[in-house]
């Protein structure tokens, strides 16, 4: 059972839109910031939802967050085209250059699309869903610039980023099938969910700043650190280093080593590649009965009743449904955190008190 405070979904957008403006975005920026968040959280992904608020606002203030900035055009090769973050939003960047990537797609039948130098792009399956509900297939390779906290298959220390993939397919009548995941074992903001919760990880998730296992998350957060390992050991190493070089090499981006290693753990930077593809272009007629099919066969397989087979999306699916019908749980200590950036950004205490009031409910 979990305890702790529970939000309503548009509530609370309100709220981290009021906070955003006292910190200086202007409304459009904002409710893209606000939408990513509330919308990750949602989707069972607190690691990359609201939670992230009070290291953005360090950010800020540390110099390294840019307030209302959006993704230049560097480069534009028709259905191959690349951006420069400026240091924004990473909700305002990768917003602009998906919007421009499906823009590409429909104009040619796919697109390429590389963004980087952008601050924070959040959790990249609502990207992915962006591209889905167009009616795209999308690609997405993301590395995290100079900010290591993964170790090598093989090493004991950090290396390099969380680096996610994600891979979207769209369906007729149906949700889109969404692979999207760190190659981590565990998303960074998870280990920080955790040591907010006084709760372990699981076994084979982390070690300690000696190499040693450990499941307790407080060695991603309290000196001296540890490092996550990589999801599936040398699958996912190779998988993590793959997408380094995608996502940041190829975008006109960085690459985590000794000359890019950043000042700040709340300067989160992120370059991405981004696939899009048509499907209705492909020689496919049976594409969407020959999925269809392969659903209804996994999902055959014998199985617990209360356990039933999912395909990949239907989980943050059967979260989006329960948490806007039940609220958005939150641990007291990461809203505490929150309501302390709130502070930081300006916000006066009569309307922090107001907005406390209007959405916080006990479990």
């Amino acid at each position: 059972m979990q305890t702790g405070l529970r939000f309503q979904a548009a509530k609370l957008q309100e709220f981290v839109e009021a906070l955003l403006g006292y910190a200086g975005s202007e409304p459009q920026e904002a409710r893209l910031v606000a939408d990513h968040l509330v919308s990750a959280n949602l989707a069972g992904h607190d690691s990359h939802g609201v939670g992230m608020i009070p290291s953005y606002i360090r950010s800020l203030a540390q110099g390294y967050l840019q307030l209302n900035q959006h993704a230049s055009v560097v480069k534009d090769a028709g259905a191959v085209v690349t951006l420069e973050g400026n240091a924004a939003f990473g909700q305002v960047a990768a917003h602009e250059a998906i919007q421009l990537g499906i823009e590409k797609a429909r104009q040619f039948g796919l697109a390429a699309v590389a963004l980087h130098n952008s601050h924070h792009i959040g959790r990249i399956g609502y990207w992915a869903e962006k591209c889905a509900a167009a009616g795209f297939i999308s690609i997405h390779f993301v590395n995290v610039v100079g900010d290591p906290m993964v170790a090598p298959f093989g090493g004991k220390d950090s290396r390099f980023g969380t680096n996610p993939l994600c891979v979207v397919f769209p369906r007729k009548d149906a949700p889109p099938l969404l692979l999207d995941y760190a190659t981590s074992a565990i998303a960074f903001g998870k280990t920080r969910v955790a040591w907010h919760k006084g709760e372990p990880v699981a076994d084979g998730c982390l070690i300690d700043e000696q190499g040693l296992p450990t499941n307790d998350p407080a060695v991603m957060h309290v000196a001296p650190l540890g490092s996550l390992l990589t999801f599936a050991q040398h699958k996912g190493y190779a998988m993590a280093a793959m997408c380094e070089i995608l996502g940041g090499a190829l975008s006109g981006g960085k690459t985590t080593h000794q000359e890019t290693l950043q000042a700040s753990v709340d300067a989160i930077f992120n370059c991405m590649t981004t696939i899009i593809l048509n499907p209705e272009l492909f020689d496919a007629p049976d594409m969407q009965q020959q999925t269809d099919a392969f659903v209804e066969w996994v999902k055959q397989s014998p199985h617990d009743p209360a356990q039933p087979v999912q395909v990949p999306g239907e989980w943050e699916m059967h979260n989006r449904e329960t948490r806007l019908a039940q609220g958005i749980p939150l641990d007291e200590s990461s809203w505490n955190a929150i309501c302390q950036a709130a502070r930081e950004a300006g916000m006066p205490d009569a309307e922090l008190a107001r907005f406390r009031g209007e959405l916080c409910s006990l479990n």
